[in-house]
């Protein structure tokens, strides 16, 4: 490391600049002692200890790494670090010339003087050499023909405001001249960052962009809730100037706030969804130097777990898929991002017993994280046998790999829709559940599931519909004004259930916490809006009635299972007293093949009543309703036949727990 730090041309030039401010800085001090009259006793005094003090204090310098930073980018690490080394140099003297003379003969301020000196010597060197190199302000360019800046307003005087400023300033290629700052806070009001002045309010917004004359503005407050967006954003469109956002904090991970990171607003924003704290060292534990394997590796989640697993740094990453495409731009992504991980992408169906038995035997996974599954209801209404051969054959095929070749966990990704289903996608998944329960009371293998309700911007979910739907012009269409889903995240549905295969002791039923439920009326709404569109002005909305199968709202727990909280508080386990016996429900499972095989659909939809009593396919639940109007916030639905559309509101607070849902129903 030093013969490489030598041979570096820079390095001698800083080190002979440095020996010079030394030796100039402890004469100074020696001139300033005896105002510029230094008695002949005293010059000898210098004369005699320079010759060590200097490479003393070089030594010194090297050993504190002042000569490995990169000066042109000099900031409050590097001056800390500066005091660090003066400092030492100067105790190391006085301890030194105590030692050997007893300060006989030494002026004391001298050394005291020499400190500061020096500090301010070695400091301003630095510092010349970062102004050196800094770019010259927008206004002061020398360049004839450079192109206008933009004019940036930029809301939240914070860490992330900072941050984003800073680059602004320090990269003469990006054109934007930063006109001030937005924030809340009286404190920061009339004060400047980096010369930037903080404006006012965002209540004034609409007259600082018109006083200032902004044409853009950029929102660095990723850590502001679903309110303070939605109001941020309101004030914002009355400005009808183009505004943007820094990535949620979720996405900050490495913490580095860059331009390049700047987006349009999305409607993830408005979720308000906090980052999730994993616990890194348990999921490690379980992942890193292990052949993991992902069923539905190309699927919105699937995929999702392939890039947070990656960053565990398996031994191996076996990707399963039957999307040749998917898989092929999954596989190429992965090497691509993770170059130093072994991937295999294995091209097939899981219900394929032979190909997931050749799989299993020669890549030798010891995790399986299950997510392939055929998720969109009303196409599984439409196809039951499918349903049957994917989600419930291909499930039983994993795990009875899972349990012949001994694996360490498996973890099966479920749906909220499998709670009371009232289509074939909801009963096929909980048929899986209860399969993975039933294995894990008689394997070594810890099976487990996660269920949780809808990922937004994943395949499956409503918002890249409704984004296509605005961009062909409208109209947007939705089942029913009173409709209403959970929603998280893609990112935090994958790190949760990394979290819950940490925590799994086997025969755990997980469930995620999802929040609020949103309307998907206002969800529509606010996309149109965030497209800068007016609902029902420039993009109608329709209502198409419920399909096939679908619930006007969702539960993620019934009366009759019992919650418990985890160590995570964004995780809740379920506990269910009974189960069928694993070959009961293999039979029912071949028998639901056998149907699936010829093509009886009726049939089909029998056999899940006669496995799943609480399936009810012609059913379409309805919301209960407050005084107000408005659905309980709990969710937890009555022990009522789920076809009575009028339920006496009291009848059903008797009979309803709300001490489970409370929890559930509140974001950690």
């Amino acid at each position: 490391m030093l013969s490489r730090l030598t041979a570096n041309r820079n390095f001698w030039i800083l080190l002979v600049c440095d020996a010079i401010l030394v030796s100039g800085a402890y004469f100074l001090s020696f001139v300033l002692r005896f105002e510029a009259n230094i008695p002949v006793s005293h010059l000898k005094i210098f004369l005699n200890t320079i010759w060590w003090i200097l490479p003393l204090k070089l030594i010194l310098f090297l050993t504190f790494d002042m000569y490995k930073g990169m000066w042109r980018y000099f900031g409050v690490h590097d001056v800390l670090n500066i005091v660090k080394a003066c400092a030492a140099a100067s105790m190391l003297i006085i301890i030194v010339i105590l030692a050997l003379f007893r300060f006989t003969g030494f002026s004391r301020s001298i050394f005291v003087i020499d400190f500061i000196l020096c500090l301010m010597a070695i400091g301003g060197l630095r510092l010349l050499i970062r102004l050196v190199h800094a770019p010259l302000p927008l206004g002061l360019t020398f360049k004839k023909k450079a192109a206008p800046a933009e004019r940036f307003l930029i809301i939240g005087a914070g860490n992330a405001g900072e941050k984003l400023l800073r680059e602004i300033q320090d990269n003469p290629v990006l054109r934007y001249d930063v006109v001030g700052f937005v924030d809340d806070l009286p404190a920061k009001f009339r004060q400047t960052l980096h010369g930037v002045p903080v404006l006012g309010p965002i209540a004034d917004l609409d007259r600082i962009v018109k006083e200032y004359g902004v044409e853009q503005i950029i929102l660095a407050i990723p850590s502001a809730s679903a309110g303070q967006m939605r109001t941020i954003v309101d004030c914002c469109k009355t400005t009808d100037v183009p505004y943007k956002t820094l990535p949620g904090l979720g996405d900050l991970i490495d913490g580095k706030v860059s331009v390049s990171r700047v987006r349009e607003v999305r409607y993830e924003d408005l979720l308000g969804r906090k980052p999730v704290l994993l616990e890194t060292a348990a999921i490690g534990a379980y992942l890193s130097g292990k052949n993991i394997l992902v069923t539905g590796g190309a699927g919105s989640i699937g995929s999702e777990l392939c890039h947070q697993i990656a960053r565990f740094k398996p031994a191996r990453l076996i990707i399963v898929e039957h999307d040749e495409s998917g898989l092929y731009e999954l596989d190429l992504q992965l090497k691509t991002e993770f170059p130093e991980l072994e991937t295999v992408a294995v091209l097939g169906p899981i219900q394929n017993k032979k190909r997931m038995e050749m799989v299993f035997r020669q890549f030798k996974p010891r995790v399986v994280f299950h997510a392939a599954a055929y998720k969109h209801v009303p196409m599984l209404e439409l196809n039951p046998c499918e349903a049957v051969f994917n989600n419930i054959l291909g499930s039983k095929v994993i795990m009875e790999l899972c349990h012949a070749h001994d694996l360490d966990r498996c973890v099966i990704v479920s749906t909220d829709k499998a709670v009371r289903p009232t289509n074939v996608m909801g009963a096929s998944k909980r048929v899986t559940e209860l399969l993975a329960q039933r294995f894990a009371r008689e394997s070594r293998v810890k099976f487990m599931a996660v269920r949780f309700g809808n990922v937004i911007g994943s395949a499956g979910s409503v918002l890249p519909l409704f984004k296509r739907q605005i961009a062909r012009g409208g109209p947007v269409t939705v089942t029913h004004p009173e409709v209403t889903r959970y929603f998280m995240t893609i990112p935090e549905a994958g790190s949760l259930i990394l979290q819950a295969g940490a925590i799994g002791r086997g025969g755990d039923l997980f469930v995620l916490k999802m929040g609020t439920p949103i309307r998907i009326a206002a969800m529509a709404h606010d996309i149109i809006t965030l497209s800068g569109l007016q609902p029902d002005v420039d993009i109608k909305i329709q209502y198409t009635g419920l399909r096939p199968g679908e619930k006007l709202y969702e539960e993620l727990i019934t009366a009759d299972e019992g919650i418990q909280p985890t160590r995570h508080q964004d995780i809740m386990v379920l506990r269910a007293d009974q189960c069928p016996s694993l070959p009961c429900i293999e039979g029912h499972i071949d028998e639901l093949v056998h149907l699936a095989q010829s093509q009886d659909g009726k049939g089909i939809k029998a056999k899940l009543r006669m496995i799943l009593p609480e399936y009810h396919p012609e059913s379409r639940v309805f919301p209960f309703k407050e005084k107000d109007g408005t659905p309980p916030e709990d969710g937890l639905p009555s022990q009522a036949d789920q076809t009575t559309v009028v339920i006496d509101v009291t009848t059903i607070r008797k009979r309803r727990s709300t001490s489970a849902c409370q929890q559930i129903g509140k974001t950690g």
